[in-house]
């Protein structure tokens, strides 16, 4: 005998236990680890919402509505968001779309009721209840969300298509609007009827077509922000409640060794400085502060030329002796990596090698002794191309 699977992907559930199993072991055994199928979780459930109340919903100003149709046999897919109005769905085919209509529960009390099955839940976890409906063949084709999700059947039937393969690939189509995936290999699927709930972790790839007849699925989305929209508000925020007189400070300057290289003396120093630049590898703050550093303060940016420089143009130019003028409003600065080199104009980062990288910092007029490299070529076309450098033929005669 087979033993059977310690986290089963399908389970039963019931009035008493929607999940199938306890809130505690759901949430040590699933939540945000792996998917479920929990049948009958809303026992002869009943839509609290019907289709044309949403269609109505759909129409209102506030509403965050979009009605997605796939022209199957091109494989094409128009989006049209809200407001919509009665001629928007008039022109709908009777297949293959889909009403998608997100906060319901902010608009309808009974879809916001749904809420209270899930306040095992912090409140403040929960986003919100989006809706959709959709006829035979209707979807947004598959995709993967970077939230929790419960997705309930309303009305009619759902076929759900899941991958819990952790190398599935994750790479999206470049020729829809819609973020599907470019590949999608299923490994599991169901048909889901009024009562049923799958739950998805972030990150799985799963894709829902309506079968069968008219299909309304309620889903219940978490709030999830990312690491950058946390960071970046965490530092606004700091911003805030810091006093102007706490400044960056380096009272244990020595004399540069290098023109415009930002050194490992002033990274010790971002970490003392700034409350949170500790957490923060040494690359990433170098590339931060390069980037933040020389367009600090900066009143004009140079403008990028009306012709865009030939590499081969560049080359002539230096063989006739050309100088490369810096541009007045142009701020350099430059730092070594662990294996690279990197120089940073302006708020923008260049790859560099760093006696280049040092000839561009001290001198405003710069005059090349040697023939450059093909990768120190490109990193003057480069700066020429953005305005940074502007050539000047030689005086020569």
């Amino acid at each position: 005998m087979t033993k059977p699977t310690p986290f089963p992907i399908e389970v039963n559930g019931s009035l008493k236990q929607p999940l199938g199993m306890s809130p505690a072991r759901f949430l040590r055994d699933y939540w945000q680890k792996r998917p479920l199928l929990i049948r009958h979780a809303f026992p002869d459930f009943q839509p609290p919402l019907q289709p044309d109340d949403l269609a109505g919903l759909a129409c209102e100003e506030g509403a965050l509505a979009r009605l997605i149709v796939h022209d199957e046999k091109r494989d094409r897919w128009h989006v049209n968001s809200g407001p919509l109005n009665e001629a928007d769905f008039a022109k709908t085919p009777s297949t293959n779309w889909t009403l998608l209509v997100q906060d319901v529960d902010k608009w309808d009390a009974d879809v916001a009721a749904l809420l209270q099955h899930f306040d095992f839940l912090p409140s403040w976890r929960v986003d919100d209840v989006m809706v959709s409906y959709a006829e035979p063949g209707g979807g947004v084709g598959a995709h993967v969300d970077q939230y929790d999700v419960f997705l309930l059947q309303g009305l009619g039937q759902r076929h759900w298509a899941i991958s819990d393969d952790l190398m599935a690939p994750k790479e999206f189509r470049h020729d829809v609007e819609l973020k599907q995936l470019a590949q999608f290999e299923p490994t599991h699927e169901w048909l889901l009827e009024p009562g049923d709930m799958l739950y998805l972790p972030p990150g799985v790839p799963h894709d829902g077509v309506a079968f069968g007849g008219p299909c309304m699925t309620f889903s219940i989305g978490m709030r999830a922000p990312s690491q950058a929209e946390l960071t970046g508000d965490l530092a606004d925020h700091i911003a805030e409640h810091l006093p102007e007189e706490l400044r960056y400070t380096d009272p244990d300057l020595k004399p540069a060794k290098a023109a415009g290289e930002i050194d490992r003396a002033a990274i010790d120093r971002l970490k003392t400085t700034l409350p949170f630049a500790a957490a923060l590898n040494d690359d990433m703050l170098r590339d931060w502060f390069g980037c933040f550093i020389t367009r600090y303060r900066n009143a004009q940016l140079p403008a990028p030329p009306e012709k865009p420089l030939s590499d081969a143009a560049l080359a002539k130019q230096l063989d006739a002796g050309a100088q490369l003028l810096r541009h007045p409003w142009s701020r350099l600065a430059w730092s070594r990596g662990k294996s690279s080199c990197t120089l940073y104009a302006s708020g923008h980062a260049y790859p560099a090698t760093p006696a280049l990288a040092q000839q561009l910092c001290e001198q405003r007029v710069l005059s090349l002794a040697g023939k450059p490299s093909a990768a120190e070529r490109a990193l003057l076309l480069a700066l020429i191309n953005d305005g940074h450098l502007l050539p000047r033929k030689s005086r020569r005669r």
